[in-house]
């Protein structure tokens, strides 16, 4: 289920349709994978699946995209689409 918020849908649907830019920078690839414990080395590809999988809720907030998954929220920067930061569910209180 892909839950878009208030009157947010073409803002929400640009984070899907501009899936492939998305990036994430050295430091934001530690922070990542640190704050979720990861044991992959692309963390990118495993943020993109999760934004990509159908049981999300994506919110517009600001200059920001905050992807809930069941496991994770995901922050990615609704210019740029770099990926800032991830924490497991539960530990951010933004969506």
């Amino acid at each position: 289920m892909i839950s878009r918020g208030n009157n947010k849908v073409d803002k929400t649907d640009e984070l899907l349709k501009n899936l492939d830019k998305i990036h994430t920078t050295q430091l934001g690839m530690l922070r990542i994978k640190r704050n979720l414990s990861l044991d992959t080395d692309d963390v990118v590809e495993w943020c993109k699946k999760r934004i990509s999988s159908l049981d999300i809720h994506i919110k517009r907030k600001g200059k920001n995209y905050y992807i809930s998954a069941a496991d994770c929220i995901i922050t990615v920067n609704a210019c740029s689409y770099t990926i800032i930061t991830a924490h497991k569910n539960g530990s951010e209180k933004h969506v």
